[in-house]
This record gives C-alpha cells, sequence and structure tokens, in this order.
C-alpha cells in the first residue's frame, strides 16, 4: 500500500457514475476500515489529473457521450496506466469497463480508441437492449460466490487472448456475445457490466479487491448479515419467471 495508507480512488463521478456505480467506492472504503484499515478516499473530476500512487483504482458506468470524454480525457493524462504499471488494481462497471479496453462505439457512431488495459474490444448490439436482473458464476480461480447484478447495456464485448471471463450468466445476457460470457479480467485489471451498485450485491468482490491490494490471502471476517440479505433477495429476484 502507499504510505501506510489504501488509497482507493474513484475516477470520474462527474462523468462516469450512473446506476448507482458510486457505492461500489463506498463498500471498498467501508469494508476496509471495518478490518480496522485507514483509508484514504480520493474523488478525481474529469478536470483533475489521475494519481499514479492509488492502490484500488473504480470507473463507473456512463452515457454515451460522456463515456467518449471520459476515454479522451484519460487517454491524455496517462495517470491510470501508470497506476497500473505500478501494481494497482482496476474495478470498472459498463462504459468504465468498455473504456478500459482496445475500442468502443462512441455517441458519434465512430469507434473510440480505449485505453488498451483489458484485451476486449465492444461494439454496437443490433438486437434488442440488455437489462434485467443477472445471475452468474464468477471464475472458479477466482473462489467467489455467484455473482448477481442489474444490467442495462446495448454493448457487445468480444474477449481476445489474454482477457478471462469475469463470469458466466445463468440467467440474464451479460457481455451480450451469445456465449455466456459476462465480464473480463487479468490479473489486477476487471470490467463487469453489472450494476447494482456489483459491490454491495458481491462484498466478496471488493474483499478479493482489497486481498490483491494487500497482497494477502484472508481477511478478517466481518458482518455480512446486510449484504447477504440483499444478495438473496435479488439472486431470488433473478430466478423468477418473465
Amino acid at each position: 500500500m502507499s504510505d501506510n495508507q489504501l488509497r482507493v480512488v474513484w475516477i470520474y463521478p462527474d462523468l462516469l457514475s450512473t446506476y448507482g456505480d458510486q457505492g461500489n467506492v463506498l463498500v471498498v472504503e467501508r469494508r476496509a476500515r471495518q478490518r480496522g484499515l485507514e483509508v484514504a478516499r480520493l474523488d478525481v473530476r474529469s478536470d483533475q489529473q489521475i494519481p499514479t500512487s492509488g492502490d484500488i483504482y473504480l470507473i463507473g458506468g456512463g452515457e454515451d457521450r460522456p463515456q467518449r470524454l471520459a476515454a479522451e480525457r484519460l487517454r491524455r493524462d496517462g495517470g491510470l496506466h501508470r497506476a497500473v504499471e505500478n501494481g494497482a488494481i482496476v474495478f470498472s462497471v459498463c462504459a468504465g469497463y468498455q473504456i478500459l479496453g482496445h475500442e468502443f462505439v462512441n455517441d458519434l457512431g465512430q469507434r473510440e480508441p480505449g485505453l488498451g488495459l483489458l484485451d476486449v474490444v465492444s461494439v454496437r448490439g443490433e438486437g434488442e437492449r440488455c437489462v434485467g436482473d443477472v445471475l452468474g458464476d464468477i471464475d472458479p480461480q477466482l473462489g467467489l460466490p455467484p455473482l448477481t447484478g442489474f444490467e442495462n447495456h446495448q454493448g457487445v464485448t468480444r474477449l481476445g487472448p489474454t482477457a478471462r471471463p469475469f463470469a458466466r450468466v445463468r440467467f440474464g445476457n451479460g457481455n451480450g456475445t451469445g456465449d455466456g460470457t459476462e465480464g473480463a479480467y487479468n490479473d489486477t485489471i476487471f470490467g463487469t457490466y453489472m450494476h447494482g451498485p456489483v459491490l454491495a450485491r458481491n462484498p466478496q468482490i471488493a474483499d478479493l479487491l482489497l486481498k490483491l491490494a494487500l497482497d494477502v490471502n484472508a481477511l478478517p471476517p466481518t458482518d455480512d448479515r446486510w449484504y447477504e440479505a440483499l444478495r438473496n433477495e435479488r439472486i431470488e429476484a433473478a430466478q423468477q419467471p418473465a
């Protein structure tokens, strides 16, 4: 960690914070403090430079034009690339997920370069919009319980050879490719289409980010009764007939 603090960076809340995604940074911050960790949270607006000494970076979803503006500014800034080179963990949602890939389609209908931090390419889907509760199984290598979330996107994201699917959906669309994949990740970079906010529905993912940042295999236990009640409710809802 940096300077004996866990440094959590929320990227561009003024552009990328739809569907309650800012709740993700609140969950990471709370679960760190519950373990007695000192947390320095930085909310970095789009007119500010991205710090390079953070430990965990979170990026949320956004509409098409704010997504393009965010991608342009992140490319010019270069700070997130340097942070990753320093060993930072990045967790992204929806528009943020697409930005981390090689390219996506912007609000002008043009192919917009992404940051190339994940080996994925996103295009605009031709069918119905992917909307609704999702239930899936996270990659067993990550050792996490089932994924619950809410998707609302038109994008279709295809994974390249160096990206692993974050999860396989039981209900829902995920990446929109029809192959059952949802999200993508490599060693330290994670992307998902799940809102919810996803870390409130899946606190074990937040704990995984903390373990990676701390370079530990386990964390002290904490009270998960509220989270489990929410998880159980949403998992049940996802399995109900449409």
